[in-house]
């Protein structure tokens, strides 16, 4: 079955825990899923399988570097041009990309989302709204802590260890900063709903215009 092109390419950053994906779930339901293909950025990190367990674990998993982007922008173009893509599924209990890919068929929408999105001058190009949520740091930790403990079998010691040692430091450096870029920024992330109501109108605005 042929699919149109994509013609509205939404990115959703923010710090980690923030609500990214909470508000990309609204989105989505809201506005309809078959209208919309989602891309994590962090289906994209790069491949470690030639590093050592204790090396991988070494990584700055916060850094821009630590992203393969380039990937994430052809796919994008891809989708935009009517393509479907092959999206990687990557373990984060080993560092390694599986062999495993879902393909994603181009929708309506593109819903691209990640903290260090509006970082990349390249990626932001392609956005034609950039929504950034902005939550305080104890709550973003707290998310944090429980997500990489429950879903990623780290220890809260592992946890504590990685946010003071690159995830504030990084969350300073690069995506706090990036909020600049952002079309829309939403405080207290999924939780506001007034501003969530408004995003989902402007984006059926932007979609008849």
């Amino acid at each position: 079955m042929t699919k149109h092109n994509t013609s509205l390419v939404i990115g959703i950053a923010g710090g980690t825990g923030s609500g990214k994906t909470t508000i990309a779930d609204y989105i989505l339901d809201t506005v309809g899923p078959e209208k919309i293909a989602f891309l994590p950025h962090d289906a994209y990190y790069h491949e470690l399988r030639h590093l050592s367990q204790e090396e991988r674990s070494k990584v700055n998993f916060d850094h821009p570097s630590s992203l393969e982007t380039e990937l994430l922008i052809e796919h994008i173009t891809q989708l935009k041009s009517g393509q479907a893509i092959e999206l990687p599924h990557y373990d984060f209990k080993t560092h390694t990309r599986t062999v495993e890919t879902t393909r994603v068929e181009p929708q309506q929408i593109l819903i691209v989302e990640g903290i260090l999105l509006f970082a990349e001058p390249e990626l932001r190009k392609l956005f034609d709204l950039k929504i950034y949520v902005d939550t305080d740091a104890d709550i973003r930790f707290i998310r944090r802590l429980r997500r990489d403990i429950e879903e990623r079998g780290r220890t809260t010691e592992n946890v504590v260890d990685q946010y003071l040692g690159t995830v504030r430091p990084m969350h300073l450096e690069f995506v706090e900063p990036s909020k600049r870029y952002a079309s829309v920024i939403i405080p207290e992330g999924g939780y506001n709903r007034v501003a969530l109501d408004l995003i989902v109108a402007r984006i059926e605005s932007m979609l008849q215009e």
